[in-house]
């Protein structure tokens, strides 16, 4: 599913305007991104988390020529279903 479908989703559902289901999705999203941006935690009731976790730096190996080498700290974004998210996926219906 696409940016694209989520709007003419909510599009379909709502009954408001094609602009209006575009800037409410925009919406959403950029709370989102702001959200985690900030290392805030997201969690949605049914469907799950959203946690950025901090890598620290460590070392590493090139598979191509064995040599060590050091990687980066950096941050990763993670997402843990919720058991209802997991049933819904699961089930046979």
């Amino acid at each position: 599913m696409t940016k694209a479908d989520l709007i003419e989703n909510v599009y379909l559902k709502t009954g408001y305007s094609k602009k209006e289901s575009a800037e409410i999705v925009e919406t959403v999203f950029d709370l989102i991104k702001d959200t985690l941006e900030d290392g805030e935690k997201i969690k949605i009731a049914g469907f799950g988390n959203f946690v950025v976790k901090e890598k620290s730096t460590r070392r590493g190996r090139n598979p191509q020529t064995g040599e060590e080498i050091e990687i980066t700290a950096r941050k990763i974004l993670t997402f843990k279903p919720s058991q209802v998210l997991k049933s819904a996926i699961n089930s046979d219906s």
